[in-house]
């Protein structure tokens, strides 16, 4: 195992849930953490409860769906740290909801910030770590990259997207780390924006067997402390309560 002491992470979605989570740990582990999301209150009391435990953190706003928010966003870890190592293309949305609803404003909320978003974040980070010669890019997929059901649709076909990127990346480089994890239900805001009372039904049910997004963040504590030659390309996470369930 490698530790992740003086690695220099960067986590979309950082001001809630598994972004949030996993910049706590890996901050208490030794990294140095850069924190991008919309919410910069947020994301401002989050780096400065990590600072105060002595951990290294920073934060930018950052908006996923626009290409240069997110180029701004290396650029400004590279100049805060000098360099970059991971970036964890985190940040989500899941408004479910049946077809016949009609949401079509949803959808191309879910495509653009669950899709292009991990796209734009590759399109940022990959000219660095090439030049760098070395990295690793974590996507956030799901269970429901494996799996669809009635009102996920959209989201399903967003998250089978993240796994078929990360996996034609992966085939593409030798040099660079691609790693994506697929949590199970988990308890964070995801599905907050759900306005379909059916599918806001179906997901309190589905977190009757939830993980924590803490589970989630060792995961990615484990993908970035192997060793330079090993490769942690996927890992499928569910509760042990979830078994005999797609998700």
């Amino acid at each position: 195992m490698t530790h992740p002491q003086e690695k220099v992470v960067l986590i979309t979605g950082a001001s809630s849930g598994i972004g949030e989570a996993t910049a706590r740990l890996l901050a208490g582990e030794g990294a140095k953490v850069v924190l991008g999301a919309r919410r910069t209150d947020r994301l401002e009391a989050i780096t400065s409860d990590i600072t105060e435990a002595g951990g290294s953190a920073a934060f930018q706003a950052l908006d996923v769906t626009d290409a240069q928010s997110v180029k701004r966003f290396v650029e400004f870890a590279q100049g805060e740290y000098g360099r970059v190592d991971v970036l964890f293309n985190n940040a989500g949305i899941m408004p479910l909801s049946p077809m016949s609803a009609l949401k079509t404003d949803e959808w191309n909320d879910i495509i653009d910030i669950n899709v292009k978003g991990v796209l734009n974040g590759i399109a940022a980070i990959l000219p660095v770590m090439e030049a760098q010669g070395s990295g690793q890019i974590i996507n956030t997929a799901s269970t429901g990259a494996h799996a669809v059901a009635g009102t996920c649709g959209v989201y399903c076909a967003s998250k089978y997207a993240v796994h078929a990127i990360s996996e034609g990346l992966r085939q593409e480089t030798d040099r660079i780390r691609v790693t994506v994890i697929s949590p199970g239900v988990t308890t964070t805001e995801l599905g907050h924006d759900i306005t379909d009372p059916s599918a806001a039904g179906l997901l309190q049910e589905l977190r009757g067997a939830s993980l924590s997004p803490d589970a989630v963040a060792s995961t990615v504590l484990y993908a970035i402390s192997q060793p330079a030659g090993v490769d942690v390309n996927e890992m499928i996470i569910r509760t042990v309560t979830s078994h005999g369930h797609a998700f």
